[in-house]
């Protein structure tokens, strides 16, 4: 799958890169780029983060599956983001604008606080607990909100559902299962 990530938005949502951006602009990009190699390298998707840039702009490598895009100083990052979305994956931002483009263009819009959850547990799942898993969660985020629907209320929207399969595809197990499916198995021990 192909991951479209807004760079800064992300690294402005963790407290960890955003410690890292506090030293500098690189130190907090690098993090970022390191961060998400990792899960590329276990889950076989690539991602393109991209970041504002200035001048002409240019692509660089960010590690194994990771491009790094910055913009040039006539389009902002986010312009950017919806004009790759147009190709298809996943987009990685909480800004309205870009997942609303994002959505236009046909992609599928990720909120980044989802993407980082998952990061996070794709990365204690596969290097053990590294960090202080989140003892606000709450398990009972999936749950629709509360209203007249028509249906099954318990069933997730079709865009919920999209989201929750590419997110899916970020952990080890996900990888694990994908490598079984092309060995032969049967359907039922696909993921």
């Amino acid at each position: 799958m192909r991951w479209l990530v807004d760079g800064y938005n992300v690294i402005r949502r963790s407290p960890e890169l955003r410690s890292h951006e506090q030293e500098s602009l690189e130190a907090g990009r690098r993090a970022l780029c390191t961060l998400v190699a990792s899960v590329a390298r276990v889950s076989g998707d690539t991602f393109t983060i991209v970041f504002d840039g200035a001048g002409d702009g240019g692509r660089v490598s960010g590690g194994p599956g990771v491009a790094v895009v910055f913009s040039s100083a006539r389009e902002s990052a986010d312009r950017v983001l919806v004009r790759l979305a147009r190709e298809g994956g996943a987009v990685v931002s909480n800004d309205r604008e870009v997942r609303q483009g994002a959505a236009r263009a046909g992609a599928l819009a990720i909120g980044t606080d989802e993407f980082l959850d998952r990061v996070e547990t794709a990365r204690r799942d596969t290097f053990g607990p590294t960090a202080p898993a989140d003892e606000h969660a709450d398990p009972d985020d999936d749950e629709p909100a509360p209203g007249p629907r028509k249906g099954n209320p318990r069933k997730l929207s079709k865009k919920a559902r999209a989201a929750r399969r590419a997110l899916g595809r970020l952990g080890p197990s996900a990888a694990r299962s994908r490598a079984r499916g092309r060995n032969g198995l049967g359907d039922r021990d696909r993921a």
